[in-house]
């Protein structure tokens, strides 16, 4: 009965509204067919993987799973919360923590970090947005 109540709880948000808070707050990521879900590319295989962990971590921590699809160079995550059968808070949220660990660039924020080499092939990881 409490999974019930919390599922009416949630605010499912209309397409115009998904369309609209997708492109103020995550450009890269589209909306089609009930899912919010962005393409991230990759370097090859190894790259798929990584991100394929980094997102499953992210979601088993918020306890809010995404469908993954994945071919050797590229990863697409989609969100929709099943239990409220539309895209609610939880969807943007997790779609917001997955766009800053997987586009996360420590090389560009200055620091003792470097970031992945990525002009050299033979390191690159993600074909990052510009």
């Amino acid at each position: 009965m409490n999974e019930e109540k919390e599922r009416k709880r949630e605010r499912v948000y209309s397409e115009e509204e998904i369309v609209s808070k997708l492109q103020a707050e995550l450009p890269h990521w589209r909306y089609e067919n009930g899912w919010i879900r962005r393409k991230y590319k990759t370097h090859g295989w190894k790259s798929t993987l990584m991100v394929i962990n980094a997102v499953g971590h992210l979601a088993e921590a918020a306890w809010h799973h995404p469908d993954i699809k994945a071919s050797y160079a590229w990863v697409e995550v989609l969100l929709m919360n099943h239990a409220a059968k539309g895209v609610t808070d939880k969807d943007f949220e997790l779609a917001r923590k997955i766009e800053d660990v997987v586009q996360w660039q420590p090389g560009r924020q200055g620091g003792a970090l470097e970031g992945t080499p990525n002009a050299d092939q033979r390191f690159a990881y993600l074909k990052y947005d510009s």
